[in-house]
């Protein structure tokens, strides 16, 4: 499988936006803090499988892991839509994180 991108992720993002834009909030700076916030709950749900069930179940069983990869990529949707939200590029957000990464690999 070849690699998952963020300018694919993003694009995906567009895609149901556009389908759902009269039945979901939209894409706008002024959302941005409500799509921040259900991001924050997908994360609860990330941990919620962990703490149930544990690390070693999260990685070894195979239905527990694709509900706990579903839960990320439902993470993954919601951070996507932040950026959009916000107008971020894949290339913004590529050179804050490399910047990011230089400056934590220096740290200790």
């Amino acid at each position: 499988m070849a690699d998952f991108g963020i300018n694919e992720m993003l694009d995906m993002q567009r895609t149901l936006q556009e389908k759902y834009k009269n039945k979901w909030e939209g894409i706008s700076p002024e959302v941005g803090k409500n799509k921040l916030l259900w991001m924050i709950g997908e994360a609860g749900e990330v941990i919620d499988i962990i703490k149930k069930h544990g690390d070693q179940a999260a990685c070894e069983q195979s239905e527990l892991r694709e509900h706990l990869v579903e839960e990320l990529a439902d993470v993954l949707m919601y951070f996507n839509d932040v950026l959009l939200c916000y107008g971020i590029t894949s290339d913004e957000l590529k050179r804050s994180y490399t910047d990011k990464f230089r400056r934590n690999m220096t740290r200790w």
